[in-house]
């Protein structure tokens, strides 16, 4: 099938224009929306990706239809390219896979999209070790569990509120005083550890 993609912004009077090329084209469904080029929401966009299958054609008037950057633009014709779908711009001649020139040009923006998913790998790894660095790590916190990440707010709160270390322990099932100080350690509340007899906190 060959799908066509319109977009025009609020400011752009041409969606007959991209309309009449798209048919002209032969496309077999059209998808438009009125949409800014910097929206993050493209409804109609996402289930034109929905129902693309190898061996469709995506069609647009022009390549800027369908990304907000540059880079936007390289890793979408890529994964387009590997799921097997062509591609054609009606404004550019050379966005086109389905000639010789236009396979080229494919590849060259899954060489250019296979650079970017190494530096931005490479800029990734330089971010942890900077972190390690300076002493934070990422990912989960040391000998925190999940479930005691998905309370921590909540005995946050409740620590907050003047309720008791016992209190807290009975009311989230938490074991040990050690982990409800923990839990607290890791949402950098400020606490004081009572010894035995010192008042209800154990």
């Amino acid at each position: 099938m060959r799908i066509g993609y319109v977009r025009v912004s609020k400011e752009e009077q041409n969606e007959a224009l991209q309309m009449d090329a798209l048919k002209k084209y032969g496309c077999d469904k059209i998808f438009h929306e009125k949409v800014s080029g910097i929206s993050k929401s493209r409804p109609e966009f996402e289930k034109v990706k929905e129902i693309l299958r190898a061996g469709d054609e995506l069609v647009v008037w022009d390549i800027d239809r369908l990304g907000r950057t540059t880079l936007e633009l390289i890793m979408l014709v890529d994964e387009l390219n590997q799921k097997g779908i062509l591609f054609k711009s009606l404004s550019q001649s050379l966005i086109d896979t389905t000639t010789e020139t236009g396979e080229f040009v494919f590849k060259l923006f899954a060489l250019l999209a296979e650079h970017e998913r190494k530096r931005l790998i490479r800029r990734t790894k330089a971010g942890q070790e900077a972190a390690r660095a300076r002493g934070r790590m990422g990912g989960r916190p040391k000998g925190l569990s999940q479930r005691y990440q998905e309370i921590a707010e909540m005995v946050e709160s409740a620590y907050k509120d003047k309720r008791s270390i016992r209190d807290i322990m009975k009311a989230f099932s938490i074991p040990s005083t050690t982990t409800v100080y923990k839990i607290l350690e890791e949402r950098n509340v400020a606490f004081q550890i009572y010894k035995k007899g010192e008042g209800d906190e154990l």
